[in-house]
Formats: structure tokens, C-alpha cells, sequence
């Protein structure tokens, strides 16, 4: 597959810390929102737990040494939050920070460059008991931390993730409770956007503060809106729909305010967020690159019975076993979309992958589907790149099956199939085909 790709493109993997790395009681860890939510019955398929995921925590060096072996340049991980500060702030807990330093130190030895988040998801839950991210200190919180770690460990990591999704954090753990901490409440969830997008500019603020001369940026689920039909009434649903879910995290950090036609609509039923003075001047203090995660479009009509004035229509493409359809030429409109509107920002695909029935059958997992995704998603930021978009990366997700949040280990998303009962790792046919993508490249 001839592609576009310049030489300096960096070429990843993701993952988050509670989803492989196990050991949730080791080492004077913390209690995360999701420890919580997942031991609570009824909230994840099989009650599924992160106590064990892929064991990473005890495993690291034998799954890094496996992400050496596919010839890519970078490994996107998560840092957690309790295990730094088990109760979110005050005495660091030693032994956690050691876990990451000897994680970068096999990374360096790999020579792989470590991409590091701050939070994905897994918030202390000593602050989840003071209101989590409803409550604006743990914003303050969440500075203090990252500040901690850019001075532990800013001279070995350059590149800096605020945080992974703050839409998801915000709407699925607060809005609908299908996420930890497992809240239904529409104005908390609006509230804890604005302090995760606050806590994100303080973040950034303390990286500055450092005098590091790495990058820091944030990574947004973006998914684009296409109107079902070419009526004006679908057109502007779509750009409603583009304001609620994409601009409502994006302007804020980018252009500092947020999309007044959600903020009239949050108004007019009590739900908008309560600000301060300097909220969205610290929010949209500015950042080196945004970070992308995409998976699917969004086919949007109007829909006078909906409290924004839409409603979603399935796509008539093939969908992963999530349910999303599958459209690469959403990836190339979203980057085409960022460079146009946000001023050119550098930018990264964070994570990009799919989710299928994966089956081992004798050592091997032939995932054809997965294959062709890639390919397909690899192609459209290829085109992007020819325009003139400034991609600086791409990180598939993930470079391991792992615990998918409310669907157990059900689901899987790694390029690297893992037997639970065992902890084997196994490449599947795309981690080869990945690994070959990238050797032909280079040679």
C-alpha cells in the first residue's frame, strides 16, 4: 500500500492504565471511580472487573518489548491518578510513581517515545466522595497532580496528554451513568465538563509553569455530523448536533467560548454551567497539538421532540461489533474541518480502531475486518496529509484487548489478542500486517 506518510510521522499505540494494567490494590494504590463502579452489580457485562485486566502492571517489560517488535515509534499510555495520589491529593504514593518511571525507563531502552496522559477516567474516588468532577476542586486537584508528575517526570516524557475524552468522562459518567461514576444527572454532567476542560487549562498553565520544553495537548472524542437529508431543517440539526457533541469541547480550548446556540439551549432549561471570571481564558490557554480520537460518523435529522432539536439515523455502511459504522471518509472530513477551523493546530489521530468477533484458533486470529479498517482509515489521512493538513501522528487502538469499560472484556479492540486465563499475548493478523505496513515503509 503506497502511502503518503512523510518520514518524521509517528506511528503509535494506545492504551489507558485501568484498562491493562490490573494490580488494583498494589503498592499503595488508591481506589478509582471505576474500582467502584465495575464491583457494583449490574454496572458492567459479567461484572467484570479491572482487578487483573491484562496483568500489565506485573508484565510491562514483556508488552513493551511487543510493541518494539511491531516498528512503531511511539506508545500512547495513561498514567493513574490513584496511583500517584491514592486520595487524589496530598502525601504521593512512591511506589506508584516508580511503576511509570521504570515503565519510561523500558521505553527509552527501546528507544520508543512515550506519550503520556494524565487521566483516563479513573478518578480517585476519595474525590468521586467530595463530588468528583461536579465539584470544582478537584480541578485544583488534578493541577496539583499533573504539576507533581511534570516535575517528576517532565525531563523524560515530552509529550503530554491533559486528558482522554472529556465528553465521555463528562456525559457518560455524570449524564447517563453508563460510565463510572455511574451519575444521571444532566446538569452535573454539564458542570463536570466545564471543570475537566478548566482542570485541562490549569494543566497546561502548570506545564508552562514547569519550563519544560516538551508538547502538551488534549485529546477529544470527534465524531462528524452529516445531515440525513438536504433540508435545512437536517442541516442546521446537524450543526446543533455538531455544537453539542464536537464545538462545546473544541471552541472552548481553541477560540476560548463556548457555541452560543447550546449555551441558549442549556440556559433555557437551567442546565448551563456555573463559570467564573477567568474560566475560559484559563481554558483555552494555548496548547501544542489536539489530539483526535475517531471512530464513526454521526447521520443527524431534525427532531422537534428532542431538547436540542435532533435525532440520529444508522448509516447503511458495515458497523464493528460496537455498533458504529464504518467510515474512513469521516476521518478525512474531521481533519479537513480542524485545519480549516482551528487555525492550522498540529495534530495527532490518538486513537483510531475497531472492535470485532475475534476468535484464537490455533495461535492465530485471522481479523481480516480489522485489517481492512486500518487500511482504509490509514488511506483517508494519507488524502488529508496531501492537503496540507498538519498530522503529526497516528495511534491505533489498541495494541491490546483489555477491559472496555461497561462491556467487560467482551469486546475487544487490540491488535494483540490476550487470553484472559492465561495472560498469553498473541499477534493477531493485523498487529502483522501493521508491523509489515511500517517495515516497508522504512525500507
Amino acid at each position: 500500500m503506497e502511502l503518503c506518510f512523510p518520514k518524521e510521522f509517528i506511528w503509535g499505540v494506545a492504551t489507558a492504565s485501568y484498562q491493562i494494567e490490573g494490580a488494583y490494590n498494589e503498592d499503595g494504590r488508591g481506589e478509582s471511580i471505576w474500582d467502584r463502579f465495575s464491583k457494583t452489580p449490574g454496572n458492567t457485562l459479567n461484572n467484570d472487573t479491572g482487578d487483573v485486566a491484562c496483568d500489565h502492571y506485573h508484565r510491562y517489560q514483556e508488552d513493551i518489548e511487543l510493541i518494539k517488535s511491531l516498528g512503531v515509534d511511539a506508545y500512547r499510555f495513561s498514567i493513574a491518578w490513584p496511583r500517584i495520589f491514592p486520595n487524589g491529593y496530598g502525601k504521593p504514593n512512591l511506589k506508584g510513581l516508580d511503576f511509570y518511571k521504570r515503565v519510561i525507563e523500558e521505553l527509552h531502552k527501546h528507544k520508543l517515545i512515550p506519550f503520556a496522559t494524565l487521566y483516563h477516567w479513573d478518578l480517585p474516588q476519595a474525590l468521586q466522595d467530595k463530588g468528583g468532577w461536579a465539584n470544582r476542586d478537584t480541578a485544583k486537584y488534578f493541577s496539583d497532580y499533573a504539576y507533581y508528575l511534570f516535575n517528576q517526570l517532565g525531563a523524560s516524557v515530552s509529550n503530554w496528554i491533559t486528558h482522554n475524552e472529556p465528553w465521555c468522562a463528562a456525559n457518560l459518567g455524570y449524564g447517563n451513568g453508563h460510565h463510572a461514576p455511574g451519575i444521571k444527572d444532566k446538569k452535573q454532567a454539564v458542570q463536570a465538563g466545564h471543570h475537566l476542560l478548566y482542570s485541562h487549562g490549569l494543566a497546561v498553565q502548570a506545564y508552562r509553569a514547569a519550563g519544560l520544553w516538551g508538547q502538551i495537548g488534549i485529546t477529544l472524542n470527534l465524531s462528524p455530523k452529516y445531515p440525513a437529508a438536504a433540508e435545512e431543517e437536517d442541516i442546521q440539526a446537524a450543526l446543533r448536533a455538531d455544537a453539542l457533541d464536537n464545538r462545546w469541547f473544541l471552541d472552548p480550548i481553541l477560540i476560548g467560548e463556548y457555541p452560543e446556540v447550546i449555551w441558549e439551549i442549556y440556559s433555557k432549561h437551567g442546565l448551563e454551567p456555573q463559570i467564573q471570571a477567568d474560566d475560559l481564558k484559563i481554558m483555552s490557554t494555548p496548547i501544542d497539538f489536539l489530539g483526535i480520537n475517531y471512530y464513526t460518523r454521526s447521520i443527524i435529522a431534525s427532531d422537534h421532540n428532542n431538547m436540542f432539536g435532533f435525532k440520529h439515523y444508522p448509516g447503511k455502511n458495515e458497523v464493528t461489533e460496537m455498533g458504529w459504522e464504518i467510515y474512513p471518509q469521516g476521518l478525512y472530513d474531521l481533519l479537513i474541518r480542524l485545519k480549516n477551523d482551528y487555525n492550522n493546530i498540529p495534530l495527532y489521530i490518538t486513537e483510531n480502531g475497531a472492535c470485532f468477533k475475534d476468535r484464537l484458533i490455533n495461535c492465530r486470529v485471522n481479523d481480516q475486518q480489522r485489517k481492512d479498517y486500518l487500511k482504509q482509515h490509514f488511506t483517508a489521512a494519507c488524502k488529508a496529509l496531501s492537503e496540507q493538513v498538519p498530522l503529526k501522528g497516528y495511534f491505533v487502538w489498541s495494541l491490546m484487548d483489555n477491559f472496555e469499560w461497561a462491556f467487560g472484556y467482551e469486546r475487544r479492540f487490540g491488535i494483540v489478542y490476550i487470553d484472559y486465563p492465561t495472560q498469553q499475548r498473541f499477534l493477531k493478523d493485523s498487529a502483522k500486517w501493521y508491523r509489515d505496513f511500517l517495515n516497508s515503509k522504512r525500507s
